[in-house]
């Protein structure tokens, strides 16, 4: 704390109207020594002539240590505080992504026990969302069709909560992966934000749709939004749930076909990063990747915030110390006798 800080100020002043107590305690002090009573002695100017110890000549000391605690004190009662700035990189303008989530039935595959496909995908989704503060999400579903479930929105908790709400069966079956990506970059199309990404999670190979997955690609590229395309699953026999037997699943082995070139293929198409999710540790590690790529295209500048740095605690120590001295002085030989 330094006296020519200039963002030094006193959030109380009116409380340093308290360090008048000092030259009144001096006062009283004085006037108190003067009526004190005193012992009569024959030979008292003989001890007055005499030299006089430490304690005797320093016999305002407790009486001072009191008054500077209480200086101490209305100074803290004041509370002197500075400002301090802190400088940090401020963004400023947010990402606009949209989340293509494959519906189809084979999401509901148990290779990532003890859960499927689909309940891990939406749990690191939902970790995903909620990590993406100023950034705008939408999220498009789809299987044999795709549709916009919900447009570009900063409110990622109703976002979140229909994500909670996704299940399979309720589009058509198949999984139409050009139709979800062009749903993705229509959505897109208007957004007037510098970075923008099309995140796109499937477990398998395009089948359904009207719209070729590489057509969907291109209009990608023509309009400089970049494709992230998750492979949930690795394919191949896969426990697959076929019947329920007192509310639990039975599982038998199921072939089911994925194409990891087609994927790669729109990344590389888009300028964007394919990744093969067998696990929900490598699906997190995937979306972690599609953000370390996605900040770099972030613009940030300068910037910084101010806080109030309070200093009384420094002055209500000291004021403590000096106080419990003045009264541990007070009981040794600088103690009083009327």
């Amino acid at each position: 704390m330094s006296a020519f800080d200039p963002t030094l100020h006193l959030a109380r002043p009116w409380a340093l109207v308290l360090l008048l107590a000092i030259p009144l305690g001096i006062a009283a002090l004085a006037l108190e020594r003067r009526r004190a009573p005193r012992l009569r002695h024959p030979r008292a100017a003989l001890v007055a002539a005499g030299r006089r110890g430490l304690a005797a000549a320093l016999w305002w000391l407790p009486q001072a240590l009191v008054l500077a605690a209480i200086g101490l004190v209305a100074v803290a009662l004041a509370r002197p505080r500075s400002l301090e700035r802190e400088v940090e990189r401020t963004a400023v303008e947010g990402i606009d992504i949209v989340v293509a989530l494959d519906l189809s039935p084979s999401m509901r595959a148990a290779d990532f026990q003890p859960r499927d496909r689909l309940h891990v995908a939406k749990e690191v989704l939902k970790e995903f969302v909620g990590r993406r503060k100023n950034d705008r999400v939408g999220l498009v579903v789809f299987a044999g069709e795709a549709f916009t479930r919900c447009p570009l929105t900063l409110d990622h908790a109703i976002l979140q909560g229909i994500v909670d709400g996704l299940a399979t069966g309720t589009i058509e079956d198949g999984t139409a992966v050009g139709n979800a990506l062009a749903t993705a970059v229509n959505r897109l199309r208007e957004s007037d934000a510098r970075s923008r990404a099309v995140v796109l999670i499937t477990d398998g190979d395009s089948n359904a749709g009207q719209i070729a997955p590489l057509e969907a690609a291109a209009l990608a590229r023509a309009l400089r939004i970049p494709v992230f395309p998750i492979l949930v699953g690795k394919g191949g026999r896969v426990p697959f749930p076929v019947a329920e037997v007192f509310g639990r699943p039975i599982y038998q082995d199921h072939e089911l076909p994925v194409n990891p070139a087609l994927l790669q293929e729109i990344a590389r198409v888009t300028g964007g990063a394919y990744w093969n999710a067998t696990d929900r540790a490598s699906l997190e590690t995937g979306l972690q990747g599609v953000l370390d790529r996605m900040e770099k295209t972030r613009i940030f500048e300068a910037g910084g915030t101010s806080r109030a740095r309070e200093h009384f605690p420094a002055l209500l120590a000291p004021a403590f110390w000096l106080a419990a001295l003045a009264l541990a002085l007070g009981a040794t030989r600088w103690r009083s006798f009327p």
